[in-house]
């Protein structure tokens, strides 16, 4: 075991130029989101993590969101096969930085169709987004990839955002937190807690309690402080206009 490692990928230059679907278009501040981008990859460095850095695809302009370019459960990195047909040269770089790592390797195939931000794994349980971005028929395939390892495939029902974690996270305890006006069907998860604000909804587990959040939850991250965890507060907002959030900036590596 290598212990706690992160894939991350520089953004492109072209950030402002990414994909939208429930948000209208802000500008975006290319300069400032590296800025913000750093800040992201050095709240990881601070807490203990060995960052990987995926080579950048300057030319695509959603690939700093590297978190839709696979699925990582134990040994094994299933690589997906985006929705958005023009995010599909992303997951080849990505593919080489996750099978250095030590890796088994598998793929999404036609018809299939896969982002890495729909799929929301805890304790066995990995429940996935069926969304414009994934289909049933990528569900499939994603379960019996994870057949060996007794997981839990849970379809979930997905209208009101881009991604299933653009809706919910989990916490380390298990309980699944969510912005309820984008949440489908919170009866889906079993413990829901609904937060106060929509960057709330996403946390990234550090570790030794401490959670990865967006600085434009300070409601949710006084929330969490009540329940005994410490956030790590990080600025993302120019990823936040182009429907990004603190947990697809990265890939968590903790099985190999």
């Amino acid at each position: 075991m290598h212990g706690r490692r992160a894939l991350v990928r520089r953004p492109s230059p072209r950030l402002a130029e990414g994909l939208l679907t429930h948000l209208e278009r802000s500008p975006v501040d290319a300069d400032r989101a590296i800025a913000q981008w750093d800040g992201y990859v050095q709240a990881f460095v601070d807490a203990g993590w060995q960052v990987i850095e995926v080579e950048p695809a300057p030319d695509s302009p959603d690939s700093g969101f590297v978190e839709d370019t696979m699925v990582v459960y134990g040994d094994l990195a299933v690589i997906a096969r985006s929705g958005a047909v023009e995010r599909r040269d992303e997951t080849a770089a990505a593919e080489k930085a996750v099978a250095d790592a030590g890796y088994r390797i598998a793929h999404i195939e036609a018809p299939g169709v896969l982002d890495g931000g729909d799929v929301l794994k805890h304790g066995g349980t990995v429940y996935v987004g069926q969304s414009a971005r994934s289909n049933a028929h990528a569900i499939g395939q994603l379960a019996e990839y994870l057949a060996p390892f007794g997981a839990q495939v849970v379809a979930v029902p997905l209208t009101k955002v881009l991604h299933l974690k653009s809706a919910v996270t989990a916490l380390p305890d298990g309980t699944v937190i969510g912005y309820s006006p984008v949440v489908d069907d919170p009866a889906v998860f079993g413990d829901f807690l609904p937060v106060p604000e929509e960057p709330g909804a996403h946390v990234v587990l550090l570790g030794d309690g401490k959670l990865l959040m967006s600085s434009n939850a300070s409601k949710t991250a006084s929330l969490m402080r009540e329940r005994g965890y410490e956030p790590v507060l990080v600025d993302i907002g120019e990823f936040e206009k182009l429907e990004g959030c603190v947990t697809c900036l990265s890939v968590r590596l903790r099985g190999v």
